[in-house]
């Protein structure tokens, strides 16, 4: 199977010019051969807002809104599976932080995600998740999905390996430096592939990484991106090595877990 991050720079409170961009991004991946394309947290609108006004502005709802039809299109004229992070607005007015999943089949919608552990100023204008973690089942694989911040909490990653995905897409607008160099231990920890899609610029005085990363169930970092270029990564990936849980013949990292000792 053939997967591939987008690395890109949001225009901040523009979505047309975000889609158009993101448009040629995930058609280059996709004539690399990408059946999975995991784009950056927010990568419709920005991410450094500013009020609550301004996420009211460009939010939408999922799956009716302009973001998720855009994703759900590319993903039928292409035949390719795309994750993504979006700003969402339900029937209620709230919002989420969220990434939705589409894909070539049916409609082309598949599901979303609403990012649970919110970071900083997040938390002004954002409901927590309320989702829980969940695993999608794209019939190729089963895709895991959580945005930026949850990487900095195990469980995130580990939630999602238990429930049976054998990658985890991770949308991101990363300013920290940890994640690129944390999440292939995150892949090994779980005998997973994580697929990091950051974005890069600055908004407002807050710098974002770059380094997007695919990282294999060894820890191999199979793909690195640049920490200012817009690109995509395209890699191969063996699925199996992520079904298979054993380090050796007598160790197997979920068999031998004993939750029973780990509570506080």
């Amino acid at each position: 199977m053939r997967v591939a991050y987008v690395q890109m720079e949001p225009v901040f409170l523009e979505p047309e010019a975000n889609y158009s961009r993101a448009g040629e991004l995930i058609r280059a991946a996709a004539d690399e051969g990408a059946e999975l394309i995991v784009l950056p947290e927010l990568f419709d609108t920005g991410y450094n807002f500013r009020s609550r006004e301004e996420v009211l502005e460009v939010a939408g709802q999922i799956p009716d809104g302009p973001t998720t039809q855009f994703l759900m299109e590319l993903s039928r004229e292409l035949g390719v599976f795309i994750v993504a992070g979006t700003a969402e607005r339900d029937e209620r007015g709230r919002l989420y932080n969220s990434a939705v999943v589409t894909g070539p089949i049916g409609s082309g919608y598949i599901g979303k995600y609403r990012k649970v552990h919110l970071f900083y100023r997040e938390k002004l204008f954002f409901e927590p998740g309320d989702l829980g973690f969940h695993v999608f089942n794209l019939g190729i694989a089963k895709v895991g999905v959580m945005i930026c911040f949850d990487w900095f909490f195990p469980e995130s990653a580990r939630t999602l390996a238990l429930k049976g995905a054998g990658i985890i897409a991770h949308p991101s607008n990363l300013v920290m430096p940890y994640a690129p160099r944390a999440m292939p231990i995150r892949a090994l920890e779980n005998r997973v592939y994580t697929i990091t899609a950051n974005r890069i610029g600055e908004e407002f005085g807050l710098r974002f990484i770059g380094k997007s990363t695919i990282a294999s169930p060894r820890a191999e970092v199979l793909a690195v991106g640049s920490e200012d270029e817009e690109e995509v990564a395209v890699v191969e990936i063996d699925l199996g090595m992520a079904r298979n849980k054993k380090l050796n013949e007598m160790n197997d990292v979920f068999r031998d877990r004993r939750p029973e000792h780990y509570a506080l």
